[in-house]
């Protein structure tokens, strides 16, 4: 049975992406065994809880979002010189270490490669052994995912890593078949390469999560809800998957054309009818190492933003599940065939194009007849019906200015035609130029029309995610928390609160919006069962965001002044200030980033505080999620002052 959390008490803890830690035994980024002195120094200083980022392997993609496997562990991780077979390769090891110890930002791709490329060595210098070894035997019979990871990536090794959807020979791969291709003579040292490194993996972090959980200590994981389309998910699973259709997240302040992640939403009623093992079996997997867990983005469970495959904007994405509204429906209350064609295609004015090329009549007449209908004799003009996506948009052979605005322009409709006749509003449908057309009574008729088919939704995903994350839940004796941030349906706390899902507070934007000035929400209101935080891996910390984002006029109002803070500067006085105040909440987990636990002794301060972030969102760059910590694990565990602040910090939250 899941575990209750109603009754949990107080913990302060910190979230840290393992690649970030920094020991003398690891070798350019953080490894699984870094986690024993860590868990030394989080006792020391009294923190009861240790959050990690994914740790899935993600292949060439840096991102821990992107697991191109839901049970595999990322190879990045593995310490070296700790493999029983290693011993031999010593001086390579150091090498390899001397190559990227130095880097303030690790190099994910270069040492990702080289890592593979020592662990092929080591692993080619002991193959007949290993594949002789019974405990690896054994472990891939209680491990029987390995199977088919290990065949995709050596089909992708195969392939110069390409996505597996472009392979020319076995993309399309029954149990059977994989189960055969695992049986391949010819391939078993290869296979069993990919096996043997999960089973050490699984090893190491398995003792690590060991001594974690020794020290007294709760070992937090991320659950990515989504698996990328190049992943051994979904090439052994197409089942569970609805690769027509992308996740991603509708229009907001910071994304004005939303989110299109790029992944595949799931086929939930495939899923159900195998009683959602895939999901279960992940979630035991996971709880070989944690006892809390958080879910992300659980409004995927309740609705999924999708967003057609080709579209590179999450516009013209729509709720899964969905209630349409028939063309009957828009019939009867007054909108003709001809008014429906308005409303949910964009109509293009010669002008609108005339504007980015030029002025040019004759000339933009000639680029928009090449994906365009002219409507009669106006100057007026509808995509072709080859237009799918804007992606056909941007393989048109025309000027960029011109597919840019036409791009722009696809977008620009009331209603999205998701089947024949079947239709569902777009996010900002009142936005359009097709809505503001409309007369009042029209604009009332269509709304009502709209917010009945939202009021049978809301329903329809609230009876989805009590089922599926009721069932999910109670299969593992793990503590569920959830990133529940945004703009969710009436029902998300509710269900959550029926489950003993904690829910997530970020104290930046965890304010009373409606209100004049916006202020915060104290956390001392903050519900018992959720987790507070100051800061997350997708934003600045703490002190980027006092400095940059002109924070501290408005926390400093709210809280309260204190001497030694003002809103200008921020320093370790500063540091405190915010994070005792963050300490008060009644929150189940009040956890820490550690970049934000650091402040507290300016040694450790970055000149350039946005050096100091994990991921800079809707950015892909060398970057993102390559964060080192400023010094060694030892350097922490002797700061005596560092070490009783924080103590304070878990003594205020204890209150």
């Amino acid at each position: 049975m899941a575990q209750k959390t109603a009754k949990l008490p107080r913990l302060t803890g910190t979230a840290i992406p393992v690649a970030a830690l920094k020991t003398g035994d690891s070798c350019g980024a953080g490894e699984f065994l870094d986690l024993l002195p860590f868990a030394d120094f989080c006792k020391s200083a009294n923190l009861e809880l240790i959050q990690l980022l994914p740790v899935n392997d993600t292949g060439t993609e840096s991102s821990p979002y992107s697991a191109l496997s839901a049970f595999a562990l990322h190879p990045i991780y593995m310490r070296l010189q700790a493999l029983p077979e290693a011993e031999p390769f010593l001086t390579e090891i150091t090498e390899l270490k001397q190559k990227h110890d130095n880097a303030k930002r690790f190099n994910y791709k270069q040492l990702r490669n080289d890592k593979l490329e020592l662990l092929s060595a080591i692993f080619n210098a002991n193959a007949q052994n290993i594949i002789k070894d019974d405990r690896l035997a054994k472990w891939i019979e209680s491990h029987q995912w390995v199977k088919a990871y290990a065949v995709f990536m050596q089909k992708k090794r195969e392939n110069f890593e390409a996505n597996w959807q472009s392979w020319s020979n076995g993309k399309n791969a029954s149990a059977e078949e994989i189960e055969s291709a695992w049986n391949n003579k010819n391939k078993q040292k290869e296979h069993y390469f990919f096996a043997w490194m999960q089973m050490r993996l699984d090893e190491q972090f398995t003792k690590a999560a060991e001594y974690v959980k020794a020290a007294g200590i709760i070992l937090k994981g991320d659950i990515p809800i989504m698996m990328n389309e190049d992943s051994a998910d979904a090439w052994a699973n197409p089942e569970f998957f609805n690769m027509n259709l992308r996740a991603g997240a509708p229009a907001d302040g910071y994304n004005p054309t939303g989110q299109n992640w790029g992944f595949p939403i799931y086929n939930w009623k495939n899923l159900k009818a195998c009683d959602y093992s895939w999901w279960k079996e992940r979630l035991k997997a996971a709880e070989k190492y944690y006892k809390a867990y958080r879910i992300d983005h659980v409004l995927g469970f309740f609705r999924i933003w999708a967003v057609p495959q080709g579209e590179r904007t999450a516009v013209l994405g729509y709720p899964q599940p969905l209630e349409t509204i028939s063309a009957k429906e828009l019939e009867e209350i007054g909108f003709s065939a001809e008014r429906l064609r308005w409303l949910s295609k964009p109509h293009i004015e010669t002008r609108q194009i005339e504007e980015v090329n030029n002025f040019d009549y004759l000339g933009t007449h000639g680029e928009l007849q090449k994906i365009m209908n002219r409507i009669g004799t106006e100057e007026m003009w509808l995509f072709k019906d080859s237009i799918k996506t804007d992606s056909d948009i941007y393989s048109a052979d025309m000027p960029d200015s011109i597919k840019n605005r036409l791009a722009e322009l696809w977008r620009n409709r009331c209603l999205i035609e998701v089947s024949k006749n079947k239709y569902t509003p777009t996010w900002a449908y009142r936005d359009s130029t097709a809505w503001q057309s409309l007369n009042e009574q029209e604009k009332t008729a269509l709304q009502e029309l709209i917010e009945a088919k939202q009021e049978k939704m809301e329903k329809t995903w609230e009876k989805q995610a009590k089922n599926i994350l009721g069932d999910l839940t109670k299969s593992v004796d793990m503590i569920p928390c959830a990133e529940d941030l945004g703009a969710n349906p009436e029902s998300v706390p509710r269900v959550m609160g029926a489950l003993n899902i904690l829910s997530l507070r970020i104290v930046r934007w965890t304010r009373e919006w409606n209100k004049d000035g916006q202020p915060y929400v104290m956390p001392e209101d903050y519900p018992s069962v959720s987790v507070a935080a100051n800061s997350v891996h997708d934003s600045s910390t703490i002190r980027g965001w006092w400095l940059n984002e002109n924070a501290g006029k408005d926390f400093i109002r709210d809280f309260g002044e204190a001497e030694s803070v003002d809103e200008e500067t921020y320093t370790p006085q500063t540091a405190e200030y915010v994070l005792k105040n963050i300490a008060k909440a009644q929150s189940a987990f009040c956890i820490h980033p550690l970049q934000d636990l650091l402040h507290l002794n300016a040694r450790y301060y970055d000149d350039d505080c946005e050096a100091e972030r994990v991921n800079v969102p809707g950015s892909v760059t060398e970057f993102n999620w390559t964060y080192r910590l400023p010094c060694t694990i030892d350097q922490l565990a002797s700061d005596k002052e560092l070490i009783n602040s924080i103590k304070e910090l878990c003594k205020l939250h204890k209150k």
